[in-house]
C-alpha cells in the first residue's frame, strides 16, 4: 500500500512540475512598457529605480508584494519598501493588485534578459557592428500622403527653375535687340 501512496504522490508532483510556466520575457516587454516604462528604466534610474539587478537585491516574493502594493509595505513598515521609497524622494509607486504573480515574474525576466544583453558602459558604439539597424518605414498607407506632398514640392520647384530661365533668357534676347 504504501508503494501505491508514493506513487500517487510522485504523480501529483511531477504534474505539478509540468504545470508551472516558465518565464516569458516577451509578455514581460509588453507590460513593461505598457505599465513600467514611463517611470522605471532598466539601466538607469528615472522616476522611480533602474531596475537591473532587482532580482540580486530583493527575494522575488517581496518584490511581486511591492509591485502590486507598494505603499501597504511602506506603511507596514517593511524596511527595504522603506528605504526604497525614501531613495526615490518619496515618490508613490501606483499600485498594480490586478497584474498576476506569472505576469510580474514575466516583467522580472524581461527585466533579466534586457540586463543581460545591455552594452557595458565602457563599450564604444562602434564596437557592436550589426547591431545598429536604421529605423526605415517602408512606403504605407501612413507615409504615402507625406510621399505625394514631397513629390509635388519637388515638380513645382522644377517647373518654377524652368520658368526662371526663361525668363532670363528672355530679358536676355529683349537686351540684344535693343
Amino acid at each position: 500500500m504504501n508503494s501505491r501512496h508514493f506513487l500517487i504522490v510522485a504523480f501529483c508532483c511531477i504534474a505539478t512540475a509540468m504545470t508551472a510556466r516558465a518565464a516569458n520575457p516577451e509578455n514581460g516587454k509588453m507590460l513593461f512598457q505598457g505599465r513600467c516604462a514611463s517611470c522605471h528604466n532598466v539601466m538607469k534610474k528615472l522616476t522611480g529605480p533602474a531596475l537591473a539587478g532587482v532580482e540580486d537585491r530583493h527575494p522575488e516574493a517581496w518584490i511581486i508584494s511591492f509591485v502590486k502594493s507598494s505603499q501597504a509595505m511602506v506603511k507596514a513598515g517593511d524596511a527595504a519598501a522603506l528605504e526604497v521609497f525614501n531613495k526615490n524622494n518619496q515618490v508613490v509607486m501606483p499600485d498594480h493588485p490586478d497584474l498576476s504573480d506569472d505576469q510580474i515574474r514575466d516583467i522580472l525576466a524581461y527585466i533579466k534578459e534586457t540586463a543581460a544583453n545591455a552594452p557595458k558602459e565602457d563599450d564604444a558604439p562602434f564596437s557592436r557592428p550589426g547591431q545598429k539597424q536604421p529605423n526605415l518605414m517602408p512606403l504605407s498607407v501612413y507615409n504615402f500622403p507625406f510621399m505625394i506632398a514631397y513629390l509635388v514640392l519637388i515638380v513645382v520647384i522644377v517647373i518654377l527653375l524652368i520658368f526662371l530661365v526663361n525668363i532670363k533668357s528672355y530679358e536676355q534676347h529683349i537686351q540684344k535687340d535693343d
